[in-house]
């Protein structure tokens, strides 16, 4: 027994002596690398240098100076990053910690409600009456409430909307995210790609999907355009089904000439709010914190400037507290609970697609409505994947916001770019009468980014953006007196960005060169 404690000991001052040279030589290793190796440095440097002439001092100076800077750069770069990571982490804890507090809060307000609905029944059976019955026992409650809507019981002008105020009673609409459904855009990308072939057996291609989410960050509102059957309304299905919340889908009709078609009316003889589905979509939008998509399916089978023209022009307003929806003059007892005067405020969470095929049983969508709108071209079905089983995904608005920002600020547009397209834009302006505008360059420097991000090049993004929002207004002009200046711009094409690097470009150009 005593040999073995004295074999024990032994081994634990033996492993501890082990630690403790391990730390010696690495403090030797740092102690080396960082005072003696500079100083064998700078004596050695000193031995050399009395050989050196005029030009070799002039070299070692400036050797020295760029080796300087890159460990400069190095460093600036490690504590960019580190600080970077610092302050991510401390805000996702904080955002934890404030959700954690939001359901707790609301945990709470549902227990209160419950204890204060019990104390209520427990007045009125002492009185001998029942609940909704008039009495002097009840007037202190009903002085109390006779100003909450949501506890009025008469007749209410709107039905549908008070069925979304039902639906979300007590509801706790705060989105939690799982620590897998953290991801970038490009990982966001392969997700959806993977969740719609292998959950729904829809296929599409890298470049539609981000696309797709590039034109989330570059506009509200984007089209959906092309042949029929090409999966131009499942896109914006697949997308609901794959971040959890269902895209409502509103048909379009013939017969839709102003907003009343689209939002609803009152009736002036019976006083009530015909409700229309795109009303109770876009009112459901303001009880959540996710992704919302709203379809306008066949958008084009009416004049779309007519209709949505409102909606246009109210999200290009640059502050979304100005982004209110005029329903009726004011409010009235029993109306729904975020009818604040007669307005609903749209919230920053949903995005309207429109969907349009080009045929002779449709109307030519304007400019005016180009122009605001992202607009993605569908007219090929992708091939099929044989994708893993993948899940959907629980993403907040606020997270999917900072995924755009983060974007425009790793995946800048770079000045050679932004050169080119200001040549560009002065060539088309000067020879052809087309410009760009204030409103698609602010749609560009939004989308390249994003769509960089989601595993695209900068070039294909402009290239995918140039032909949709620029050369697409060439159609309105009389091509045939113009052969000259299209050919010249498709040859500066080719020497600002490359031969054949703006593909969807050329492809452009050389339909309407068809045409002569």
């Amino acid at each position: 027994m005593v040999e073995f404690a004295r074999y024990y000991i032994d081994l634990i001052r033996g492993f501890f002596a082990n630690i403790g040279e391990f730390f010696r030589k690495i403090f030797e290793a740092f102690a080396d690398l960082l005072f003696n190796g500079t100083v064998r440095f700078f004596e050695n440097f000193i031995a050399a240098s009395l050989n050196f002439t005029l030009l070799d001092w002039v070299m070692a100076f400036v050797v020295l100076m760029i080796n300087l800077s890159f460990f400069v750069f190095i460093g600036l770069k490690i504590y960019q990053i580190t600080r970077r990571y610092v302050k991510f982490a401390k805000t996702e804890y904080e955002k934890d910690e404030l959700l954690e507090e939001v359901a707790f809060l609301n945990q709470k307000t549902v227990e209160l409600i419950d204890e204060k609905n019990k104390i209520l029944a427990l007045k009125v059976s002492n009185l001998g009456l029942t609940p909704g019955q008039g009495g002097q026992g009840m007037s202190d409650q009903q002085e109390t409430d006779k100003n909450k809507k949501d506890e009025y019981t008469g007749p209410s002008r709107f039905v549908k909307l008070l069925q979304v105020d039902k639906e979300y009673e007590n509801t706790v609409t705060s989105i939690r995210m799982k620590d897998e459904d953290m991801i970038n855009l490009n990982e966001l990308v392969k997700r959806f790609i993977n969740f719609s072939a292998s959950k729904l057996g829809l296929f599409y291609d890298r470049k539609i999907i981000s696309a797709f989410f590039a034109g989330m960050a570059a506009s509200k509102t984007m089209i959906l355009e092309g042949i029929s059957g090409t999966g131009k309304t499942s896109l914006p299905y697949a997308m609901g089904k794959f971040f959890g919340n269902d895209s409502d889908i509103i048909a379009v009709q013939p017969s839709w000439r102003d907003r009343a078609e689209m939002l609803g009316y009152l009736n002036e003889f019976t006083k009530k709010f015909n409700e229309t589905d795109f009303l109770k979509a876009v009112y459901r939008t303001t009880f959540r914190d996710d992704i919302c998509i709203i379809v306008l399916d066949e958008m084009n089978l009416a004049r779309v400037e007519y209709y949505f023209a409102e909606l246009l022009s109210l999200l290009e307003m640059p502050d979304p507290d100005a982004w209110l929806i005029d329903i009726v003059p004011d409010n009235q007892p029993g109306d729904p609970k975020h009818l604040i005067n007669g307005k609903i405020l749209l919230p920053q969470n949903v995005w309207f697609i429109g969907t349009a095929n080009k045929d002779d049983s449709t109307f030519t969508i304007t400019d005016k409505v180009y122009d605001r709108a992202t607009p993605i071209e569908i007219n090929a079905k992708a091939a099929y994947i044989d994708a893993p089983q993948t899940d959907g995904i629980t993403m907040s608005y606020e997270y999917m916001a900072d995924l755009f920002r983060n974007a425009s600020k790793d995946h800048a547009m770079s000045l050679k770019a932004l050169e080119n397209l200001e040549k560009l834009d002065s060539f088309i302006t000067k020879n052809l009468k087309v410009t760009f505008g204030n409103r698609i360059m602010k749609q560009i420097r939004a989308f390249v980014p994003v769509y960089v991000a989601c595993g695209g090049s900068e070039y294909e993004a402009l290239d995918y953006m140039v032909a949709r929002k620029i050369l697409r207004k060439f159609e309105s002009l009389n091509l045939p007196f113009l052969q000259n200046e299209i050919n010249d711009l498709s040859v500066l094409l080719d020497r600002l960005f490359g031969k054949n690097v703006m593909a969807e470009c050329q492809a452009f150009l050389n339909n309407i060169k068809k045409m002569f």
